[in-house]
């Protein structure tokens, strides 16, 4: 057998292998305006059920299969066409990007809910303090891990040799500061504003307060390369689908978290998820994720977490595509519904829903299970 035809004999086991760890919701006939959705039951994924559920993919012209998969394979999967379209963390998708996956983003969704933050008890208040201390992650490769990597290697502090990671469930990062244990975390939301609430930080570096990082979009619609290229105008319709999911979700936030569950596509409560959701800023756009892209792309790089080679006008260009219909012109004029009883109550109590948050099993995007371990 030939040395080539054994690596594509491999190639389709693998294939086959990782398109079984993804579950089909629905199964449509081979009609030409069918569209695959990936997801994975986060609570940041309320615009996907959001489209699914008001229709808003039916109104664009498709007929949607939802395609449920695990973290694991996530990526590969919608390399190989497993699904066609999703959103996701950016930062997530740039390395992989960079190594030749044959993805692009479109439009930005959401924006980042991470924080550097340091204890209250000690003297650290600027990013160059944190030179030779140690920060508490919930798992290497994470997002709040990646965030905090970008934030040192922009100031000049290698984030390899400069600094000790510390490794903490997400609900103990408080408690590792209070025991000493470490002198700064990197976490997301809610554990971010829970800390605060508590007096037990001061925030060093707020993805969502500080520059140039607070108009940086976290997640992003993402679709399969081969697919865009095959179908220009299905992929628009799909990206306009998931805008439109966005921002009903921001108009509405309680609502999107109770059809989330509802629905069944994560296993929460409407209270847990609508706290998950009502502390993400759903403000979709397209020229926002464009600058997300080049931003993360440039700090990631400087961290190391990218090639030293890697040209960052290239990668982004390669890695970010225009559709016809999709614009910030479009998003603007675009008019959503706002629900009765479909926004936060205004007295929510953010250390009460944290703790019930920190309790729950199910995940966020910004608070993943670790990914990008290799760039560590």
């Amino acid at each position: 057998m030939s040395t080539m035809r054994f690596k594509l004999i491999i190639l389709a086991v693998i294939s086959g292998l990782l398109l079984l760890g993804c579950r089909k919701n629905a199964t449509t006939g081979g009609v030409s305006n069918k569209i695959r959705v990936g997801y994975i039951g986060l609570t940041c994924e309320a615009p996907i059920f959001t489209a699914v559920e008001k229709g808003f993919f039916k109104e664009e012209g498709l007929e949607v299969e939802m395609v449920k998969c695990e973290w694991a394979n996530y990526k590969d999967v919608l390399a190989l066409g497993g699904f066609d379209i999703t959103h996701h963390l950016v930062m997530y998708f740039l390395k992989p990007i960079e190594q030749g996956l044959d993805v692009k983003f479109t439009a930005g969704i959401h924006k980042g809910c991470l924080r550097v933050q340091a204890s209250t008890k000690g003297n650290i208040r600027t990013v160059q303090d944190l030179r030779g201390k140690r920060i508490g992650v919930p798992g290497m490769g994470t997002p709040p891990f990646i965030f905090a990597n970008r934030v040192l290697g922009a100031n000049g502090i290698d984030a390899s040799k400069d600094v000790s990671w510390r490794v903490f469930p997400a609900g103990e990062l408080g408690l590792a500061l209070d025991k000493g244990e470490v002198d700064a975390v990197a976490d997301s939301e809610p554990i971010g504003s829970l800390l605060l609430a508590d007096g037990k930080v001061r925030n060093v570096a707020d993805q969502a307060q500080d520059m140039p990082y607070k108009n940086e979009y976290c997640c992003a619609v993402i679709v399969n390369g081969k697919y865009l290229a095959a179908h220009p105008k299905e992929s628009a319709a799909a990206t306009r689908a998931l805008l439109k999911g966005a921002k009903w979700v921001e108009a509405n936030p309680a609502a999107a978290a109770r059809l989330s569950v509802e629905k069944k596509y994560l296993a929460s409560s409407p209270e847990l998820n609508t706290v998950a959701i009502s502390h993400l800023r759903y403000v979709p756009s397209v020229s926002g994720a464009d600058d997300a892209v080049q931003s993360a792309a440039a700090e990631m790089k400087i961290a190391g977490m990218l090639s030293p080679s890697t040209n960052v006008a290239d990668l982004a260009k390669r890695a970010f595509a225009h559709l016809e219909g999709v614009s910030d012109q479009w998003l603007e004029s675009l008019q959503v519904e706002k629900v009765a009883g479909g926004q936060v109550p205004p007295d929510q109590d953010i250390r009460l829903y944290a703790e019930l948050i920190l309790s729950d099993t199910e995940e966020s995007c910004c608070k993943a299970k670790p990914v990008l371990a290799s760039q560590k």
